[in-house]
């Protein structure tokens, strides 16, 4: 049902955009009155304003419909509160230590390769 009213909203968008394309902006009459031939249109001088701005007006109600509709179907979905929630449990994994030797401990750097008080000598250059 959800798949099929988002299609016709799509639709109701698509046909909405073309309509408001289609229609002649305020200015467009003055051009009439001065015998531009929009009296010999399909639907006469002043038909095609009327037939274009109610159908607008329908399809603009129907897509405020929709938009509701669609609204209220994403507000009824549930979603867990969590992406933790939603996760298996990583299945449990015996440890197994394996059969390397253990290396004893390193000796130490013994005192006498570290000049006594730290200092380090300079190198001229």
């Amino acid at each position: 049902m959800e798949s099929v009213l988002v299609v016709v909203h799509l639709f109701l968008a698509i046909g909405l955009v073309a309509l408001i394309l289609i229609q002649h902006g305020k200015g467009a009459d003055m051009g009439a009155a001065f015998g531009s031939g929009a009296s010999a249109t399909v639907f006469g001088s002043r038909g095609a304003s009327n037939f274009l701005s109610r159908t607008t007006a329908i399809l603009a109600t129907a897509f405020f419909l929709t938009s509701l509709a669609l609204a209220y179907f994403a507000m009824q979905t549930t979603e867990p509160d969590t992406v933790m929630k939603s996760v298996e449990p990583a299945p449990q994994v015996e440890t197994v230590t394996p059969d390397v030797p253990v290396v004893p401990d390193l000796p130490s750097v013994p005192e006498t390769a570290v000049p006594a008080g730290g200092d380090v000598p300079q190198v001229d250059k």
